[in-house]
């Protein structure tokens, strides 16, 4: 076990801070050829292939640069990111692929094998064979995983397929992107460092209960775009329109200490300025926090709003205290409206 991983300063390594900035969409097609069982358009970074007899396969890959400079919890967290992805398609994930790339010029491998321990140890919580860690030599450090999962079909859960009236719920609060800056230039708490540690290697399983729930009409994650993004691709896709107040969304505790115009991250700036034409007139603070790069947010979820208290009682009984910070609409000019 390493033991004094300070001095590696993995963060300071990466392509970019928590994330891998991604050329483009990609549908999965390619000229010439067909593919009739591929559910294409059922998810966002996920390939849904249908097994027949009501069974579907899900597939994600999904890349996280380090943003913290401990190896084994990097490992952690990046894991989370990719499992994370099966959970919000109301899947089960059952194996794992890993790819390192990794400085070893720079860096020692055993530092690079605390990475893999960590990913090990997540996949195991999570009841996951990790099989393989293909290491890669790399002038930076990525890590992510492969993740091949299942569900049922009509378990299946998309981000186009939410109903107007529909109430919208969020199952972890936004500032991740703020803290984990903070934590970079130490100026959390060992407290706070603790608590944001354990939200950012929490596996979001409440997705596979969801997949069951009829009322539960459509989840997305909320990851590298923030809320901001989530929301926007889930209502469009839709076609409808969100209403939210503000002030109901769940936000971390205390963060109005780490908000400033740094703050405002570049990938935040990136995302607002893509996003700005599609939202009303919002203050700069909630910009930072409504953009804010989500590093393994929560599940932004779209319930029947017939459904709403019995949906808050079931999240209850799974230890999610949930309220509605918001709902979907008849498309209007604006994808996005923000009291």
């Amino acid at each position: 076990m390493i033991q004094q991983t300070e001095i590696y300063k993995l963060a300071q390594m990466g392509l970019s801070t928590g994330f891998i900035q991604k050329m483009g969409p990609e549908t999965g097609h390619h000229p010439g050829f067909a593919f009739p069982h591929l559910l294409t358009g059922a998810a966002t970074d996920a390939v849904v292939l249908e097994l027949g007899h009501g069974e579907a396969l899900l597939s994600v890959t999904h890349f996280a640069t380090p943003f913290v400079d401990e190896p084994f919890n990097y490992g952690r967290i990046a894991s989370a990111h990719s499992l994370n992805r099966i959970y919000a398609l109301g899947g089960e994930p059952v194996l794992a692929t890993a790819t390192l790339g990794w400085p070893s010029d720079q860096l020692p491998t055993e530092a690079a094998e605390q990475v893999a321990e960590g990913s090990r140890s997540l996949c195991a919580e999570a009841g996951v064979l990790l099989a393989s860690i293909h290491r890669i030599k790399s002038p930076e450090i990525y890590f992510g995983l492969t993740v091949t999962g299942k569900v049922r079909l009509h378990h299946l859960k998309q981000t186009s397929t939410a109903t107007e009236g529909c109430c919208l719920y969020l199952t972890k609060p936004l500032g991740l992107g703020i803290l984990t800056t903070a934590m970079q230039q130490d100026l959390l708490s060992p407290e706070q460092t603790e608590l944001a540690l354990e939200h950012l290697t929490h596996l979001n399983t409440f997705g596979i209960f969801l997949g069951k729930l009829p009322y539960v009409k459509a989840v997305a994650p909320v990851g590298s775009t923030g809320l901001l993004g989530a929301l926007t691709h889930l209502a469009e896709s839709s076609g409808l329109s969100a209403d939210i107040d503000f002030h109901n969304v769940p936000v971390w505790p205390d963060l109005d200490s780490y908000l400033s115009p740094a703050a405002l991250s570049s990938r935040a700036q990136s995302t607002w300025n893509s996003l700005a034409t599609k939202i009303n007139e919002v203050p700069d603070e909630q910009q930072r926090i409504l953009a804010d790069p989500q590093p393994n947010g929560g599940l932004l979820i779209a319930v029947d709003s017939r459904s709403a208290t019995e949906f808050e009682q079931v999240a209850f009984e799974h230890k999610l205290y949930l309220k509605a910070f918001g709902q979907l609409i008849e498309q209007q000019e604006k994808v996005v409206y923000v009291r």
